[in-house]
């Protein structure tokens, strides 16, 4: 008995009563395989394992009889179960971030004597709220054909890709078994019913084994992960082939070099302070880099694609599909909004930028790292 726990003892590490602990015994959701020689419930490893898993799915939220179907699936083993544990609370942080938005810019709203109406305020509660980036990305975020080809010739002669970070799916190569990857349940709901199947997960921790796939690729999403360097180490874990479609954060590369972060919203300094640069990333993996330009008419809305259009930033529907102007804030957001509208008007944006007006396309950072 020197590895089982009483039902004391468990019930005041993981802060339930034990009458709790009691009723799942009763119910069959969780069951102590042990007794004590005083004839007390015994929990086993295995039984505290599973008691984890019920409590975590209870705090998420889940009903008995969920949780129950849940823990009892004979195809979800206990790393499974992290995973997708970690996926929901992945999506419950998102959806509180959308939350504090929406409180923020109510907030800015109030503070300059604005009203909100009964129907705005019930939608930030309600069940119309998304991560805010998410579901604005069917409007503005579709394929760009130019840089699709440039990726899918990266993957070379693979058959199988894992695409980490997989969003919609908007760049997954239809001619090819592909497997996606998503943590976000918001993005994981908008793929199309043709879509390559998708399971909830982090690149930090696929659920894959080693050399899985012949290719593995991601698309302008290694901004968003925890630790950048693991998951692309875990990229190269599972597929001998890696594409990496990301961006130069540096000053030269990109900061500097692009009018909207440079004379408008120099927040984005901020938020790539700290992160590894793309000679870094690059050598994770033993990548050679090659420059991406963006056309001047590009069909994915990404922060940088309207470098010739800067009328399109004043949609705020254009914004909402881009992770940076929900990270920098209201504030920062209104100004820049708001300084670019003026110098639209004023023709002082024009006179800045007069050599992008004739360029088919734009060398703003953009890189593709193929390993």
């Amino acid at each position: 008995m020197a590895e089982h726990l009483t039902v004391g003892r468990v019930a005041e590490l993981a802060g339930v009563s034990v009458r709790t602990l009691h009723h799942y015994d009763e119910i069959g959701l969780v069951q102590p395989s042990a007794r004590t020689s005083a004839g007390y419930r015994a929990y086993a490893p295995a039984d505290v394992e599973r008691l984890r898993e019920v409590l975590a799915y209870r705090r998420l939220g889940f009903g008995l009889r969920e949780i129950a179907d849940l823990a009892d699936d004979p195809a979800t083993d206990a790393v499974a179960h992290l995973h997708r544990l970690r996926g929901l609370l992945l999506e419950q942080r998102d959806r509180a971030g959308a939350m504090v938005t929406a409180i923020d810019r109510e907030l800015e709203a109030r503070a300059r004597g604005l009203g909100t109406t009964p129907e705005e305020q019930l939608t930030m509660f309600g069940a119309q709220l998304y991560d805010s980036i998410g579901a604005a990305y069917p409007a503005t975020r579709r394929t760009e054909p130019r840089i699709a080809a440039r990726v899918w010739e990266a993957l070379g002669d693979a058959r199988t890709v894992l695409n980490v970070g997989a969003g919609t799916g908007s760049y997954e190569p239809a001619d090819r078994e592909v497997t996606a990857v998503e943590p976000s349940a918001v993005m994981r709901a908008q793929r199309g019913p043709d879509a390559a199947p998708c399971v909830a997960g982090s690149a930090e921790s696929l659920p894959f084994d080693d050399q899985s796939f012949d290719a593995a690729m991601a698309f302008s999403t290694v901004h968003h992960w925890r630790d950048p360097i693991a998951g692309l180490r875990e990229m190269r874990r599972v597929a001998r082939r890696v594409v990496v479609f990301t961006h130069d954060a540096s000053d030269t590369g990109w900061r500097n070099r692009f009018w909207l972060s440079r004379d408008y919203l120099p927040e984005v300094a901020g938020l790539v302070a700290g992160r590894p640069p793309v000679e870094d990333l690059a050598a994770t993996i033993g990548a050679r880099i090659e420059p991406v330009l963006i056309p001047w008419d590009c069909a994915d809305g990404f922060f940088e694609a309207y470098w010739r259009r800067p009328e399109v930033y004043l949609d705020e529907s254009a914004r909402r599909a881009v992770s940076i102007w929900t990270r920098v804030g209201p504030e920062a957001e209104q100004r820049a909004v708001s300084r670019l509208r003026a110098d639209l008007d004023s023709g002082r944006w024009a006179d800045r930028n007069r050599e992008l007006l004739s360029l088919d396309a734009a060398e703003l950072g953009l890189r593709l790292l193929v390993a």
